[in-house]
């Protein structure tokens, strides 16, 4: 029987990864360079998922793209939380809830919610019908050419977006493990990518995801609960950090009144308004910092400063920006930056503290920024839940089982394979910060650890820790540590051994590669199957669709790398948009074509194009970084102080009443769509 020999295998694979693990660290006490620990965790993780990829090569395209229908629902559950938890869920979230506190909650519950969403809305619904794509469902059901082709380029778009943040993650990851620098770190990451899905589809992709969250969940474990026996006593941090929760709140309140750290936040306040100043004449402050820099550079020559100085002043001449359109994007960057971390605690929330205006002392300002905490996470719940219900490459997953029933107990598990995480996450988030606040701020500045220095050299704007105010001693408001580190430097914060390390970065690895996986391949069934074999050529044989969908899938994995190289917003940011771009496109649409039957070829194409612009319009109008991609002007425009993340609260009301109008306006649906409703309404026979 197929789910025992399934039960045998991975049961030997997870323990092998934990004898591995042991090994290394015996090794490790020993006298292993930690250079060879991370190719170790590197090569051996990988070879085993090329090994996967291998043994599940196919040209059938059953196979290919559903892997034949035949998974079982405890692994198609387990396959769809690797496919689910990707980079921003294993690296990101954690960072979130550390910086953001409270608010990052947001995350842990829409992200859970939209699995209700999907096992009660769309994924029996999907499987019912058949076929292989969100593309297939919207053309047939539709009777649309047309929607087939923009469902397509959705799934493109949103998956892509995605694609983008899981492979700035491999980066990471990789640079962390092999010292590589990150541009390669990203393609030789690449590499990784394609062992799983290249040969084989949606077969080898499923496996690999198996074993790729066996790892990430013992990786992201393991070190949580090391750490909650250190702090609390307890293995259970999830029953336990409450305690670390009041001890963490009175060391904020120490913190908000140091000295010390009031003289670094006077510092970061008078680079702030140093930057303000710049923005008042931008080119006569560039041309005036032109001529400084300069002016800088020849004097060191002059005085026969040593080569080192003045290739040091060099560079930074070279580095300042050459237009005034350059200068003042960098500026105002600058300007919010250095506000930022001229605010109590750096920036960081208040981790209990649930929106700034619950403090009794709170000022008019402080009230209108706790309304708008609150409006934010109530849409950012909701966009998450809408987008996860609208994920091209998550719900295609439910096409792989073998019934409808085994689809709706696919999605049960899938949530609890997920709750491992997101339910230990938050208590993980005040662990470190913990470590944080009473392990590393006040040490010396020749008595920090070693790995500092390691993350600064990878990218000062990650990690950094400068003597602001010259005292000797590190301040919070003088470390700066990106949420997207907080997970890859949580052992060695810790005081773990390597090998820990090692260990959770091949788990974040696997969270990254899992997604990126599942991503590439929506995106080249998109291609291959929505557009090409559908639309352009019905009559290709079975071998050249497959060919061409791996032909497709090495060139959208080779475009987005490309694109991560340049090292894009972080992880959750990115990954927060294609969920808004996802839930307002796809989202009406699935729904209505499932429940109403009303809904019709004209509603569902105003309805998904309505979505879409609306939600890229409020992006590019409302994110900074977008703002300057597209050469916009001034400051980002917020209605009602929604941030982008949560761009879909507008897309999704917009693409839902678009549908309902024009389908109600037009003519409706003939007997053939009317047909495919009744069937994916009517329940299954026993």
């Amino acid at each position: 029987m197929l789910a025992n020999r399934l039960h045998r295998r991975y049961a030997v694979f997870a323990l092998s990864f934990i004898a591995l693990v042991v090994v290394l660290g015996v090794a490790e006490q020993r006298g292993m360079p930690k250079a060879w620990i991370g190719y170790t965790f590197l090569g051996a993780t990988v070879a085993v998922y090329a090994v996967i990829g291998i043994l599940g090569r196919t040209t059938d395209p059953a196979e290919y793209f559903v892997a034949g229908r035949r998974v079982p629902p405890l692994y198609n559950g387990m396959a769809a939380a690797a496919d689910w938890m990707s980079a921003a869920s294993f690296i990101g979230l954690v960072g979130t809830l550390y910086a953001s506190g409270y608010s990052g909650l947001a995350y842990v519950l829409g992200w859970t919610g939209g699995f209700v969403l999907v096992a009660l809305c769309i994924a029996p619904y999907l499987r019912r019908f058949g076929q292989f794509t969100l593309g297939d469902f919207l053309g047939e059901r539709f009777d649309s050419r047309a929607l087939r082709l923009l469902g397509a380029a959705a799934a493109i778009l949103v998956s892509f977006v995605y694609l983008v943040a899981q492979i700035y993650g491999v980066g990471l990851i990789t640079t962390r493990l092999t010292g590589l620098a990150f541009e390669v770190g990203v393609f030789v990451g690449l590499g990784g990518v394609l062992v799983c899905s290249f040969l084989g589809g949606m077969r080898a992709v499923t496996w690999t995801q198996v074993a790729q969250y066996l790892i990430m969940i013992l990786a992201y474990l393991v070190p949580v609960i090391w750490l909650s026996v250190k702090q609390t006593g307890w293995p259970l941090p999830q029953l336990v950090y409450g305690q670390q929760l009041h001890q963490l709140a009175e060391r904020e309140r120490e913190l908000i009144h140091d000295p010390a750290e009031l003289q670094v936040r006077a510092l970061h306040q008078q680079r702030a308004d140093a930057a303000a100043a710049r923005l008042q004449d931008v080119p006569a402050a560039l041309a005036k910092a032109q001529a400084e820099a300069a002016a800088r550079v020849a004097a060191l020559k002059a005085q026969g400063a040593p080569l080192a100085a003045i290739q040091a002043a060099e560079k930074q001449r070279a580095a300042m920006p050459r237009t005034p359109s350059e200068a003042e994007e960098q500026w105002r960057r600058e300007q919010a930056s250095e506000t930022q971390r001229a605010r109590p605690l750096s920036g960081l929330v208040p981790h209990s503290e649930p929106f700034p205006e619950s403090s009794s002392a709170g000022s008019a300002g402080e009230a209108t920024q706790g309304s708008d905490s609150r409006r934010n996470f109530i849409a950012l719940a909701l966009c998450l839940m809408v987008g996860t219900a609208g994920l091209p490459h998550l719900l295609t997953r439910y096409y792989t089982t073998g019934s409808v029933a085994a689809a709706r107990e696919s999605v049960a598990w899938s949530l609890v394979f997920i709750c491992l995480l997101y339910l230990t996450a938050p208590a993980l988030a005040v662990m470190v910060k913990t470590e944080v606040f009473n392990g590393l701020v006040g040490t010396a500045f020749d008595q920090l650890p070693a790995w500092i220095r390691q993350w600064q050299r990878v990218d000062p704007a990650l990690l950094s820790a400068v003597d602001l105010n010259g005292d000797g001693r590190l301040q919070l408001g003088e470390l700066r540590l990106h949420p997207d580190l907080v997970m890859l430097v949580l052992p060695e914060l810790g005081g773990l051994p390597y090998v820990i390390s090692g260990m959770v970065a091949a788990g974040g690895l696997a969270a990254a590669l899992s997604t990126a996986d599942g991503l590439l391949l929506a995106i080249s069934s998109a291609l291959s199957h929505d557009i090409y074999f559908k639309s352009i050529n019905p009559d290709a044989s079975r071998t050249r669709r497959v060919t061409l969908s791996k032909a497709l899938l090495l060139a959208a994995a080779l475009t987005a790398a490309a694109v991560a190289s340049s090292r894009p917003a972080d992880i959750l940011a990115v990954v927060t948009a294609a969920f808004s771009i996802a839930g307002s496109t796809f989202f009406p649409a699935l729904v209505a074509g499932v429940f109403w039957r009303r809904a019709n070829r004209a509603g569902a194409l105003a309805g998904m194009l309505s979505g879409l612009a609306v939600c890229l319009a409020y992006l590019a109008m409302a994110h900074p970084d977008l703002r300057a991609l597209f050469g916009l002007a001034g400051p980002a425009v917020q209605l009602w102080g929604i941030q982008p993340a949560a761009a879909a609260v507008f897309g999704v009301p917009a693409g839902a009443l678009a549908l309902v109008l024009v389908s109600l306006l037009t003519a409706p649906p003939g007997p053939r769509e009317r047909e495919i409703v009744e069937t994916l309404r009517t329940p299954p026979p026993r």
